[in-house]
């Protein structure tokens, strides 16, 4: 009871918060292609996430999570599709902040990992309806997605500090906390269900981000763009 308790109330105020910020961020962005996809980020983010929270939310106080092991993979699946979005369109918010639209390679790198990770989430081979889903399957569908984020971590440090970036200056620390919460979860989560805990500090690096595409819109409302 109690986990059901503290998950439902993190979850509901996660994606209730961020949903309406990505609303808020779309309504304010005007002709600031930024802010516009940040906002388009935080809903993907949000609705995305809300096909898999929503039913662990149900089956904690229901059934329990075994029983809606369904429901949850599907769930998982659709996040699985929705955050290979989230990053896509954090490198084309980094393309835009600092003037890289001529980076064709690395925008082409960029799309091959995205389709690369979309089609390893596709096999019957991952299971995704069965309570835990095999560990290799698993380890190969987010090898492209790591590979994606170690770029955002790459890409943002480096000219985050060329520019001095205030707005964006820790959205490496938070691409990396994503994934330093995140992996240990994919590798060890079937094994030592207690690991899956580490999904909230991973939420909370997203929502930083996010955090971040409010600060840029407050910025730029206030006194226009600071970079």
């Amino acid at each position: 009871m109690a986990q059901a308790i503290m998950e439902t109330v993190f979850d509901v105020l996660y994606l209730s918060g961020v949903i309406a910020a990505g609303v808020i961020l779309l309504k304010r962005a005007g002709q600031n292609r930024i802010v516009r996809m940040f906002g388009w980020m935080a809903v993907v983010l949000g609705v995305g996430d809300a096909f898999h929270l929503v039913p662990r939310m149900f089956a904690l106080w229901t059934t329990g999570l075994e029983a809606n092991a369904a429901a949850l993979g599907v769930g998982k699946f659709i996040t699985s599709i929705t955050m290979t979005a989230f990053y896509l369109i954090l490198f084309f918010i980094w393309r835009e902040r600092y003037g890289a639209q001529n980076r064709k390679g690395l925008t082409v790198a960029m799309w091959a990992l995205a389709i690369v990770r979309v089609a390893l989430c596709l096999p019957a081979q991952n299971e995704w309806l069965a309570y835990r889903q095999p560990l290799g399957f698993g380890i190969w569908r987010n090898i492209p997605f790591a590979i994606m984020g170690i770029l955002m971590i790459a890409l943002f440090a480096t000219e985050a500090s060329r520019v001095k970036d205030r707005v964006f200056r820790w959205m490496w620390l938070a691409v990396l906390l994503s994934f330093a919460f995140y992996i240990p979860v994919v590798l060890l989560g079937s094994e030592i269900p207690l690991i899956g805990m580490l999904m909230m500090p991973k939420t909370l690096a997203y929502v930083w981000i996010v955090w971040m595409g409010w600060n840029l819109q407050k910025e730029q409302r206030i006194g226009g763009e600071t970079t």
